[in-house]
Formats: structure tokens, sequence, C-alpha cells
């Protein structure tokens, strides 16, 4: 016997011309059959129902290559087809029909085994949303690196760093120069600092820019200028102990 139902976009089915075979009835005389039901279905006002259980299609005549209206059943559709359906045979053939629905509604539900290509391309698509994942997070960490700021141990370094820069600078904390410049030293130093780095405050440095921020402490100089100031100051007072 020829498979009874089918399986279309995921749903179990069978169509009027198998229904027709089967029970030895006229395509056309199943066909006005579904029509005055889903007539009587609309009647009720279940014209949504009937849309779900009975899709109208066409099929090809294998003879004269005609066109023809079939529909395709659901297997409620099919039961309220079937319904008026009552010699022993006709019974017979019902129970055949219900019982390859349920076996093909089991088959649906059951996991496909995909095909090597579909393997393949399962794979392909997995290596693809972990590469795309892989690179979002690498953006996220170049963001964060980007906009992360030095920490306090880091914040502690380059202040104490940029003190025993300018302390040398002036001569040590006991030098003339220190008395009378550093807080001007210091001011100069961290304007320079901040204007380099283009922050409000050294505590603003971006983390990645941590070590040049070292770097250019050892690298300070004040102005030309300045350091004249730095050195009057200074032999100012070795002067004053040789007199």
């Amino acid at each position: 016997m020829k498979q009874l139902v089918f399986i279309q976009n995921d749903k179990v089915l069978t169509d009027t011309l198998t229904v027709a075979e089967v029970f030895a009835k006229p395509h056309d005389k199943v066909v006005r059959d579904v029509k005055v039901q889903i007539t009587k279905l609309h009647e009720a006002g279940e014209q949504k129902w009937s849309t779900a259980n009975f899709g109208e299609t066409q099929y090809q005549h294998s003879q004269n290559k005609q066109w023809y209206t079939k529909f395709d059943l659901t297997e409620d559709a099919f039961a309220i087809i079937a319904m008026s359906y009552i010699t022993p045979e006709a019974m017979k053939m019902k129970v055949k029909f219900l019982s390859e629905f349920k076996a093909m509604k089991e088959k649906l539900q059951q996991p496909r085994v995909l095909s090597d290509k579909e393997q393949l391309m399962a794979s392909l698509k997995l290596t693809l949303e972990a590469s795309e994942a892989l690179e979002q997070h690498n953006e996220r960490i170049t963001s964060l690196e980007e906009t992360m700021r030095i920490d306090g141990s880091e914040e502690f370094r380059i202040r104490k760093n940029a003190n025993r820069k300018i302390m040398k600078v002036l001569g040590g904390k006991d030098s003339p120069a220190y008395k009378e410049l550093n807080r001007k030293v210091f001011s100069n130093f961290w304007r320079d600092f901040k204007g380099h780095f283009t922050i409000p405050r050294y505590g603003d440095l971006p983390k990645k820019q941590f070590d040049q921020g070292i770097r250019f402490i050892e690298l300070w100089q004040p102005s030309t200028t300045l350091l004249l100031e730095i050195e009057n100051s200074n032999n100012q007072q070795t002067m004053q102990e040789v007199i």
C-alpha cells in the first residue's frame, strides 16, 4: 500500500488524492465533500480552523497534463471528511490512516540525524559564531583598555617618582631653591605632565600609558627660565656662605 501521510512544512498531512484512492472514490467527489465541510465550518464561524486544517492546492494530471484542485488535510481535517465513510472496509482504512498519522508525528518529534553536509555546515556556523564572539570580546577588551585609568598603586608611583624628580631638580629638600621655588616647580611639572597626556589630573592617566608617564618623569626638565631661577637661588646661598 502507498504511503498514506507525508510531512510538509513540519506538519503531518494527507491529501484528497490519497483519500480518493484508498477509499475507492472519485477524486472530484472527495473534493466536493471537502468543500461542503468547509462551507459548514464557515457557517459555524470556524474559518480560522478551516484555513489551518484544509489547504487548497493543485496537482497536474499524469495523463492529460491538466491542473486540477486538490486539498491537503491535517489529521483533524481527515477525521471530518472520513466521518461519513462507514463501511467495514472504510473503517479499516480509517484506522490505518490514523495509525500512520500517529507514527509520522512521532517520527517528526524525533531529533533528525544530520547529513555529512549538514554537520559540516553546522560546524562552520558554530566556528563562525565563536569567531564573532571572540572578536566582540576582543573589541570590549580594547575598549576597556582605552578607557581604563591607572589604579591607586600606579598613582602612588607616579606621585612618588614625580616628587623625587622635582626634588632632584631643586637640589634637594634643604636647598634654597626648594624653600623658595618648590610650589612653582611642582606646579610647572604637573602642568607639563597633564598637558602632555591631555588629562585634567594625573590620576586620569590611561592605564596603557602608565609606562610613558614614568618615562616622562625621568626625562622632564623645567623650562630654561625656571632652571635659571633655580640655579640663581641656589647660587645666592652659596655666595652668602662664602662671604
